[in-house]
């Protein structure tokens, strides 16, 4: 069965906001997130999307705390994205903290880091060269 909201073979991360309406408009203006829609009145949840990668925001829960006010991360999100470089710029020029700069990794993704509103880390990454996992120092699955 086909599912209109996301598709099936998609991760839906879900992620706590303060304002969800505010970080809705935050990430659309400086990441270019596309709203796919929302729901409640005030604004409880708001499903986003770039390109194929997916997100839902919803309101911080009670007793959970978003990272700006742990005063630390708890985890990273990837997005993959066509022009990591024009990325970046246009994250930049809209005001985000990037906490990494553009790089390459030993793994072939260029990519950079930055915080959004609430203390979040988004890693924006573009495939930049093939390398084998066992050229940079990973074990592959034998099993995979």
């Amino acid at each position: 069965m086909k599912n209109r909201s996301v598709p099936t073979d998609a991760l839906l991360s879900h992620i706590g906001y303060q304002n969800v309406a505010e970080a809705c408009a935050w990430l659309s203006r400086v990441f270019g997130f596309i709203e796919a829609y929302r729901y409640g009145d005030p604004v409880s949840g708001v499903q986003m999307y770039l390109g194929q990668a997916y997100v839902m925001l919803r309101n911080a829960r009670q007793g959970c705390l978003i990272p700006a006010r742990l005063g630390y991360g708890t985890q990273n999100l990837t997005i993959f994205v066509e022009d990591v470089d024009a990325h970046c710029e246009r994250a930049r020029d809209a005001g985000a903290r990037i906490v990494e700069e553009l790089n390459e990794t030993i793994y072939g993704e260029r990519q950079y880091g930055a915080e959004d509103i609430d203390g979040h880390l988004w890693i924006f990454s573009q495939h930049a060269r093939d390398v084998s996992p066992e050229e940079w120092g990973a074990l592959s699955n034998p099993k995979r």
